[in-house]
């Protein structure tokens, strides 16, 4: 088992790291304080409004009135919850995920919306922790907070304000003189000034409370932090659901884009080189039948037909350039690049920025090749463009993933828009698919920018063993 070094290496700045860590915790004692010295209040204003509506509520449960009084408290107990989600955020702890409210149930009906909270556990749970658990947890950490706070500023600051207490005791009733002092040297017949010795006594007691302040806080804070992501948070399997109906739909969408682009590439050779097919095999069969009777005209109509298989053959060339070209499988999805900009009519300026030990999938190199593909074509016949800017690059972002992004910028007269039934929106789909973002910014008059961003899960190559030597 190998061992990170690297988190055993001692600090290089000089400041120990626990001191660090306890001057980090004083740096959020002032919202934290505000935070649990708000919790009570709010707890029980929360626990009074949503007793008072919920019970209410159930006692008029057999009235049909009675049913929108509970609705109204559970509606009522997750602003509480959402209250304390968001106090929990300012108070410095790490953001919990809301539970997903807009459930396509609201959409169907009154009565339908009306007993959706009914049967979502979050309501209830909301419930319950506005009425049970966040008033008892509130009315401890309070009463802990305003106690350690009254010890440490209290202790810190008497030798300043305590002789000026009238307390009508005489000047040996003090608790550090009576109890502390003869229980830890018995007999013994010092002359120590009570109020002084109490003073000092007192002063060491809150420095002590106030040194633990952080902690204390910080702890109080985490409890709630702790409840609150137990009660209050979206279900772990809410965002498996999210997750499959992301999936459903990215599959949907890539469906239909591949299926737009086989309609597209039927009709295109039914429009362009079958109309010149057919027309090549009745110029064959008319030269067939002139060959022996007028070999001149024979000739001039062998010269047709090979201009006819010549366009054919390029317009075909042309069509194949949705699929993937040999020399994006053979040399990569950069020289894939810089061939499509050699082969537009309009100039093209590639700025390419891909890793070079083939880490990008086939199947997303092949995607972006077309994407790039569809973006030169339109801006080369619909954007009257003098400039095209080609860009593609990789770039890691972490616990996102890797993204391949693929930009293109024209100067022309701007104005796209991915509408339905267009060549963009089958390339929004398209990326759609690959669970990728499609960006298009297009002001009338130009510049128009079009973007398309495709995560992927770099290819590891397999590195394989040395051959044995026998």
């Amino acid at each position: 088992m190998s061992i990170d070094t690297t988190l055993a290496q001692p600090p290089t700045d000089g400041a120990p790291p626990k001191r660090r860590v306890y001057w980090s915790l004083w740096a959020t004692v002032p919202r934290e304080f505000a935070f649990l010295i708000l919790t009570m209040p709010i707890a029980i204003i929360g626990l009074s409004l949503l007793a008072t509506i919920f019970f209410t509520g159930l006692g008029l449960i057999f009235i049909v009135f009675g049913i929108f009084i509970v609705v109204a408290a559970m509606f009522v107990a997750r602003g509480f919850g959402t209250l304390e989600l968001v106090r929990l955020e300012w108070a410095g702890r790490p953001r919990i995920t809301r539970p997903a409210w807009d459930h396509s149930d609201r959409n169907q009906g009154f009565w339908r919306t009306m007993w959706a909270p009914f049967i979502d556990g979050h309501y209830w749970l909301y419930l319950l922790h506005g009425m049970i658990i966040n008033p008892i947890v509130s009315v401890i950490s309070w009463s802990i907070t305003v106690a350690w706070t009254s010890v440490a500023l209290g202790g810190t600051t008497a030798w300043i304000w305590y002789r000026t207490i009238p307390d009508g005791r005489n000047d040996t009733d003090f608790w550090l003189h009576d109890v502390v002092i003869d229980f830890l040297f018995p007999g013994n017949t010092w002359k120590i000034d009570p109020l002084l010795g109490e003073a000092i006594f007192e002063f060491i007691v809150g420095l002590i409370f106030l040194a633990t302040l952080p902690f204390v806080f910080r702890g109080l804070t985490l409890l709630h932090d702790v409840i609150a992501r137990g009660t209050l948070s979206a279900w772990r399997s809410e965002a498996l659901e999210r997750e499959v109906a992301q999936l459903s739909a990215s599959r949907g969408a890539a469906v239909q884009a591949e299926d737009a682009s086989l309609r597209r590439l039927e009709r295109d050779i039914h429009d362009g080189p079958q109309q010149r097919l057919v027309r090549l095999q009745m110029d064959l069969a008319t030269i067939e039948r002139k060959l022996e009777r007028d070999p001149e005209h024979a000739r001039e109509l062998l010269g047709e037909a090979r201009d006819q298989a010549r366009e054919t053959l390029d317009e075909l060339r042309a069509l194949s350039r949705g699929f993937a070209p040999p020399i994006l499988q053979d040399r990569g999805l950069a020289v894939g690049l810089q061939s499509l900009a050699t082969r537009s009519p309009v100039p093209v300026t590639v700025e390419v920025d891909l890793p070079s030990d083939a880490s990008v999938p086939a199947s997303i190199e092949r995607n972006a090749y077309f994407v790039a593909a569809e973006l030169l074509t339109n801006a080369a016949k619909h954007a009257e463009a003098r400039g095209i800017r080609l860009v593609a690059s990789t770039r890691d972002t972490g616990a996102a993933g890797h993204w391949l992004d693929v930009w293109v910028t024209d100067n022309g007269r701007g104005g796209a828009s991915p509408l339905p039934g267009h060549g963009l929106a089958g390339l929004a789909d398209r990326v759609q698919g690959l669970r990728g973002m499609f960006v298009v910014d297009s002001p009338v008059g130009g510049p128009t920018t079009i973007g398309a961003h495709i995560p992927y899960t770099p290819v590891v190559a397999s590195v394989s063993p040395p051959p044995s030597i026998e």
